[in-house]
């Protein structure tokens, strides 16, 4: 029986905690010891498998500042997770062979510590260099050593997976002095057991939506600016413009995602986005919600005509995954990840990221059902043939005991 630990930095609810929580199951169904170290769990706003009292959580650290004074993140996210490996090797008592860390590389050298070294998996979900920006020469100053730490650390792991072949590439265009070291893709997959259950919200829908919804656009993406949020909106007013009275009235938009109260970001920007559609006129044609439970996101998928997936380049996004297993196409920005998970004209459309391309392709899922009901059809049969879990369960427990043996 192979053990594994997995280091994650804050076990929240987002695309990266996704793919952790499902590797850690993917590898308990092939009879492996799991584990799950993290320097931060809630349990009220965490996925529900980690509740299983099979699947243990531990979290040590959470003391540890995430800021000084709402500055500093990276540094003491490195600081967090060095402190999650040292206690694991030093104070645990716990018996691995193999760990599994992602998003943060800081940690490995101090893996590296043990007495009986094992084996470091990194799963790179995008480089974290470029996930903030550089506006002034202090942020540079700062990041820059930061930066060479993440490369260093990085290439010290025994095997490196990223979620994509676009990850990939970026991955060796960012981290020049790694030119040699191999990355294999392995693709998240979708734990489909949330996705099959029986509707037990979607009651909820008709609550939530005002009379007369005939056609319901879906954004489900964390409240950070990054994701480009603002598009959604801005798509649905240029489609609103350009239909009649009466199908206007029938179109509604729900902006949901993952929030967090102690992430400063994810309230300004709730703000911001509330404002925004405020400007644009948009009123009873939006709702808002945070952190939706997983049957009330089921039942929204289910639900809507299209999915509204605004961020580009992303690395990868679960989202239009989970989209169209629920057979609900997908509508996305033309770069990243959905180039390889959405395909043009058959699950969705890829467009440029702009309210009036969006709106074009929203329009023709508003004038046209009989094309959502075919797009949703090849979306939930494209999902099973590329992102299954069982092919990702293989993959991942392949990876594992070679690096266990």
């Amino acid at each position: 029986m192979v053990r594994v630990v997995f280091l994650h930095p804050d076990l929240g609810i987002g695309g990266a905690e996704r793919l952790v929580v499902d590797a850690a199951v993917a590898l308990k169904s092939k009879g492996c010891s799991v584990q799950i170290w993290t320097a931060h769990y809630d349990p009220t706003h965490c996925f529900s498998e980690t509740l299983d009292p099979d699947l243990p959580v531990v979290c040590v650290g959470d003391w540890l500042p995430t800021s000084v004074f709402g500055y500093l993140h990276a540094l003491c996210a490195y600081l967090r997770m060095i402190y999650v490996a040292l206690y694991l090797i030093f104070l645990s008592g716990v018996e691995y062979d193999v760990v599994f860390c992602d998003q943060v590389s800081a940690c490995i050298p101090v893996l590296r510590l043990s007495r009986h070294r094992k084996k470091v998996l990194f799963y790179c979900h995008f480089p974290d260099q470029l996930l903030t920006q550089r506006k002034s020469t202090l942020k540079k100053l700062y990041r820059a050593p930061i930066d060479r730490v993440e490369e260093r650390t990085t290439g010290m792991a025994d095997m490196i997976l990223v979620n994509s072949r676009f990850t990939a590439g970026v991955f060796r265009e960012t981290f020049g002095g790694l030119a040699g070291v191999q990355t294999d893709v392995l693709y998240p997959s979708l734990n489909t057991r949330t996705f099959d259950e029986p509707p037990c919200e979607a009651q909820s829908l008709d609550a939530l939506l005002p009379e007369g919804t005939s056609c319901l656009f879906l954004s489900l993406n964390r409240y950070e600016r990054k994701k480009n949020l603002g598009l959604a909106l801005e798509s649905l007013a240029a489609l609103r413009s350009a239909l009649s009275p009466g199908q206007s009235a029938s179109v509604h938009l729900v902006v949901a995602g993952g929030y967090d109260e102690r992430v400063a970001e994810n309230v300004q920007h709730y703000g911001e986005l509330k404002a925004l559609a405020a400007r644009l006129g948009l009123g009873a044609a939006v709702t808002f919600l945070r952190s939706p439970s997983d049957a009330l996101k089921v039942a929204l998928l289910r639900g809507s005509a299209a999915v509204l997936y605004t961020p580009s380049r992303e690395h990868f996004g679960i989202v239009p995954v989970e989209a169209m297993y629920c057979r609900c196409p997908v509508i996305a920005a033309d770069s990243g990840g959905p180039l390889e998970s959405v395909a043009h004209g058959e699950t969705g459309f890829l467009c440029e990221p702009t309210a009036e391309a969006f709106s074009r392709a929203m329009r023709r899922l508003v004038e046209e059902p009989q094309l959502r009901r075919v797009m949703g059809h090849a979306g939930r049969q494209r999902v099973r043939d590329k992102f299954s879990l069982q092919a990702f369960t293989e993959q991942l427990h392949g990876y594992v005991v070679s690096l266990s043996q």
